[in-house]
């Protein structure tokens, strides 16, 4: 009996072991992906082609929860804030970084607050005007604005997103003291453009693929240092005499603090997804370029991204807000 006792001891001792040891492999349950930005988007869009590829690859649930906010402070908020396990997850996106220099104070530090997974794609932007408008070029649109500012006005999606910190530059870079009129989505953006509200909309090709492609609103430049092979008859701002050049990119980030074999996990099935040939094609079709990264080159490219746009923050005069 002694014995017997002895063996049941030992085998409820190893039992009570096994939880720290014989954990359920990540992920073990869905995983939930946050979104500064409404539904549409060229970062919506990217995340949920991606989503769609983890949830097959892991065989767990993907949800995505759109939360739009000024400056993805809100969204942000809701990830540094939960578990650091890797089942909440954001996409940091390029205009976190010009928010660093935008914004006077900001509740958390984009370098410090998450943890790196990977780039998932570039892209450029559009400026845009609605197809019978009498805007043809860039050239058009800063003459119109210039004639009277007070009726000039540029729609973008939430402040804090690389689109409306390109219209920021914009202004700051011609001196023209048009308005900046912020929406919550992109579907927004497109309507104000249409119903005449806005006379310009700065957003991705992919955003609005479908009214471009339809010959409701055409392209009268693009951000990117050189011309989109998508848009290939389309100048870049520069070309327009705009100082100015604008390349947003996309990733994916979780809490400090996630397990470096989780970031790991992840970051392997993101690379497989990106670099997968029907995933490069769809990114292609939609102006973008799929680009994966290992963590440590992701945090290179932000703290890279806030200096640079310190730098032209500073010589643009921009005042924190």
């Amino acid at each position: 009996m002694g014995r017997v006792l002895a063996l049941l001891a030992a085998l409820l001792i190893g039992i009570a072991a096994l939880p720290a040891s014989a954990q359920a492999p990540y992920p073990n349950r869905p995983i939930r992906v946050v979104i500064p930005f409404g539904p549409g988007g060229f970062a919506d869009i990217t995340m949920r082609l991606i989503g769609q590829k983890l949830a097959e690859r892991s065989g767990q649930q993907v949800v995505i929860e759109n939360r739009p906010s000024a400056g993805g402070i809100v969204a942000a908020a809701a990830v540094t804030s939960a578990q650091p396990d890797g089942y909440t997850l954001f996409v940091l996106s390029s205009g976190i970084a010009l928010s660093k220099s935008l914004l006077k104070t900001m509740p958390f530090d984009p370098q410090t607050a998450f943890a790196s997974v990977s780039t998932m794609a570039l892209f450029d932007l559009l400026l845009l005007a609605k197809a019978d408008s009498p805007i043809n070029t860039i050239k058009d649109a800063l003459e119109l604005a210039r004639s009277d500012p007070s009726k000039f006005n540029v729609g973008t999606i939430n402040p804090g997103s690389t689109q409306n910190v390109t219209a920021e530059l914009l202004r700051s870079t011609t001196s023209i003291p048009f308005s900046i009129v912020p929406h919550r989505n992109t579907a927004e953006v497109l309507t104000s453009l249409l119903r005449g509200d806005t006379q310009i909309a700065v957003e991705s090709y992919a955003a609005l693929k479908s009214p471009i492609d339809g010959g409701q609103i055409r392209a009268v430049a693009a951000s990117g240092g050189v011309r989109s092979p998508m848009q290939p008859n389309v100048p870049t701002l520069k070309e327009g005499g705009i100082d100015a050049v604008v390349e947003g990119w996309n990733s994916l980030v979780a809490p400090a603090g996630t397990p470096a074999d989780v970031i790991a996990t992840l970051n392997g099935h993101l690379r497989a997804i990106i670099e997968s040939d029907d995933f490069k094609k769809r990114m292609l079709d939609l102006g973008g370029e799929p680009k994966a990264s290992t963590p440590r080159e992701l945090d290179a490219r932000l703290k890279s991204d806030i200096a640079m746009w310190a730098a032209v923050v500073q010589k643009a005069g921009l005042e924190p807000h």
